[in-house]
């Protein structure tokens, strides 16, 4: 039984307690969140002692691994020092929004052979998985054109949206991971936005809507369509064309069944929910992942070099929609 502290008790954090709950071979040993109440809500659906003292998992030899679902200004501290403590690391994206503080944190734990994974939960998504598969398989030829959709049920907090980072680094960056996901490397970057949706957006200095179009290294062309709000719900689209044919995957819902009566055809329930019902698989996965590693000494992917690759490329999508220049990338 592999033991895990938990750093973060909001959203997330309650999202990866329940995962640790739910998996055989793993056990939630300690919650720590600064809001010392949040801590003690999460143990006592999930198990663990409530804390916030970060040493009570730091400095704890028991405990194996550690998630880190705390805010991203805290996430290159706790990653380094859980590195030095000898646990394994799942950190939530972003590693940071500075890419400056994430090449002094590989720095800092390059040599520690530490296992870290970033918390790119979609590349565990069942369907994306299939999809990436059977195209690596040559289902379709060689890859073309990779088409991806990524649209919220609905804009998030104007408190939440100023400290984000921006668009790209918050919301972009699980789409420019799955665009690496399926075309590996990515050598350039245009991007454009606009301000569609609510004011506080704009005031904020961010986008609410953005396309960012992209070419791997092999010449296929991505294209990424964000918007913060969505009428029908939570839009989570992948297509990939290539020589011999296409692969999509589309939206989902509770169940399959459909209506078709003089009102309409072919009706549907609504799409999952955000991403919390949408990527629950997803999450349970990622998690099963980083547990077989740990068991067999292998190394998780993504890992943290995903992590600072997505962030670059959020960066040049920012630079590109600044100076209305295509923006080139080094591996």
């Amino acid at each position: 039984m592999l033991r895990f502290g938990l750093f973060g008790a909001g959203r997330i954090g309650r999202v990866h307690a329940a995962s640790l709950a739910a998996h055989p071979r793993t056990e939630l040993a300690v919650v720590h969140d600064p809001v010392e109440v949040a801590a003690h809500e999460i143990a006592a659906l999930y198990g663990g002692t409530p804390t916030g003292d970060a040493d009570a998992i730091l400095g704890d030899p028991g405990i194996d691994a550690v998630i880190i679902a705390s805010p991203t200004p805290t996430h290159v501290e706790l990653l380094t020092a859980c590195a030095q403590a000898g646990k394994a690391v799942l950190c939530e994206k972003p590693i940071d929004l500075d890419l400056a503080r994430v090449d002094a944190c590989w720095e800092d734990i390059k040599g520690l052979n530490a296992t870290v994974m970033v918390g790119f939960n979609r590349r565990f998504d069942p369907t994306f998985t299939e999809m990436r598969e059977r195209v690596t398989g040559g289902e379709i030829g060689r890859l073309e054109q990779l088409l991806i959709t990524s649209r919220d049920p609905a804009p998030a907090p104007a408190a939440y949206i100023a400290s984000s980072g921006g668009l790209f680094r918050d919301m972009t960056i699980h789409d420019l991971d799955m665009a690496r996901f399926f075309l590996g490397e990515v050598v350039e970057v245009q991007a454009i936005g606009a301000n569609l949706i609510e004011p506080y957006i704009a005031e904020a200095g961010d986008v609410d809507s953005a396309v960012v179009s992209m070419r791997g290294a092999g010449g296929e062309l991505c294209q990424i369509t964000n918007s913060r709000r969505c009428a029908f719900g939570y839009d989570q689209r992948v297509e990939a064309f290539g020589a011999d044919g296409m692969l999509s995957a589309g939206n989902q819902t509770a169940t399959s069944v459909r209506r078709s009566g003089a009102a309409g055809t072919e009706t549907a329930a609504p799409y999952l929910h955000f991403f919390l019902d949408r990527y629950a698989t997803a999450y349970r996965a990622e998690l099963d992942h980083l547990v077989i590693c740990m068991e067999q000494g292998l190394t998780p992917s993504p890992g943290f070099a995903d992590g600072r690759a997505a962030l670059v490329l959020a960066d040049a999508a920012t630079e590109s929609m600044k100076t209305g220049r295509t923006v080139r990338v080094d591996s």
